[in-house]
């Protein structure tokens, strides 16, 4: 055999043996059984202005019966909420480990709650904690909460496995705002140091249970909360940052009885900063498309004079709903929650470099115009008035 070839063979053994020890198995493995996993987290503040931190881990004895049992009913709560105190986050999270027999891991965290008297008093360096340890999942759901963090943990759900599942679930419908870790941090960071979370609250239903629900947003400057609006500000919120996908209209039209609703189909927001001689202005310009869902009046909605005139009144509708977003945000609270600052950096670059740290005063000052422009698509499926109804 030729000296090369046997060579080559020797380092292709070699090379082989070597492969074999990297292969060899997951010397590092950590079995589920050895895990305590993190499905919600919450953060109050103490008396004494430390950090109170609750987790809510899963219980894998109670979801195994609940998945496996007749009817689906479990033997015990699908979950468990510890909760303790410490300087820091993760000061609380070490004494938690202290008294668990199982590894945290919170990989699969669905939502952050915290409470409004931590927020009131900033939330930026507890933040931190989320952006820079590993363990966090940047996709968590953030929201603040009126009472304690850890009551809210504690809400159990009929129709989800826990109260952080439900949650998530309820942002993801977006139906109110819909902030990720990920979208805190960067609103943390951006030009004008405004941020909005969505609150969520425990209330009781007609049988006396307590369940999640949707309650408005808080509203943030320089990372601490300085007021809240409720769910219809909310929406004028999500109409100008054009995230609006879920929203309802409902008008009584001029000199008729009754009243037509209608459900949003699509909708799109461009947001025109402009400066003239010195003057800063921003457009939000809207274009809404909608369907006709309801119709009580004996209006036919197929006549075009007719939908001509609901068209124009449902812009005035849609653009008196963001002008009161406008004036309580805006004017009241002076917090830039809708990106028109860095509207005005993207557009106008060196003008902003020398007005940026004057924008705090400046943007309560700000002229902004509403343009609206609204489309019926679609009448239902009935397009008979109901009038005609009656008689038929």
């Amino acid at each position: 055999m030729h000296p090369l070839l046997k060579t080559n063979i020797l380092l292709r053994s070699i090379f082989i043996c070597l492969l074999l020890f990297v292969l060899s198995g997951c010397w590092d493995r950590v079995e589920i059984n050895d895990l305590a996993i993190v499905t919600g987290m919450g953060i109050d503040k103490t008396d004494e202005g430390d950090i109170e931190l609750s987790v809510q881990i899963a219980n894998p004895k109670a979801m195994a019966s609940s998945g496996s049992s007749s009817g689906g009913q479990s033997d015990g709560e699908t979950t468990v909420v510890n909760t303790v105190k410490g300087k820091t986050i993760f000061d609380a999270r070490s004494k938690l480990q202290e008294g668990l027999s199982r590894q945290f891991f919170e990989g699969h965290n669905r939502v952050i709650f915290i409470s409004k008297e931590l927020a009131e008093d900033g939330i930026k360096k507890h933040v931190d904690f989320f952006a820079r340890f590993p363990s966090p999942r940047l996709r968590a759901n953030v929201f603040i909460v009126d009472s304690k963090a850890s009551d809210i943990l504690k809400v159990p759900s009929d129709f989800e496995l826990n109260s952080a599942e439900v949650a998530r679930e309820l942002a993801k419908l977006k139906i109110g705002l819909n902030i990720t870790t990920k979208d805190l941090l960067q609103q943390l960071a951006n030009e004008s140091g405004s941020i909005a979370l969505p609150i969520i609250t425990a209330e009781e239903n007609p049988t006396g249970k307590k369940g999640l629900r949707l309650s408005g947003s808080a509203i943030f400057k320089k990372d601490k909360m300085v007021g809240q609006i409720d769910s219809a500000l909310t929406r004028g919120v999500l109409w100008i940052r054009d995230k609006i996908e879920m929203s309802s209209v409902t008008l009584e039209p001029d000199n008729t009885e009754g009243y037509i609703s209608f459900e949003l189909l699509r909708s799109s927001t461009e947001l025109i900063p402009t400066i003239k001689d010195g003057k800063w202005k921003m457009i939000v310009n809207i274009t809404t498309e909608d369907d006709v869902v309801e119709n009580e009046t004996n209006l036919d909605i197929l006549d075009p004079k007719i939908t001509n005139k609901l068209e124009k009144q449902l812009e005035r509708k849609v653009k008196e709903r963001i002008q009161d977003t406008l004036d309580y945000v805006q004017k009241e609270l002076e917090a830039d929650i809708f990106g028109f600052g860095e509207a005005f950096h993207h557009k106008f670059p060196k003008q902003w470099e020398k007005e940026k740290d004057k924008w705090e005063e400046k943007f309560p000052k700000l002229e902004v115009e509403i343009i609206g422009e609204a489309y019926i698509r679609r009448p239902g499926r009935s397009n008979i008035p109901q009038e005609e109804q009656k008689k038929e």
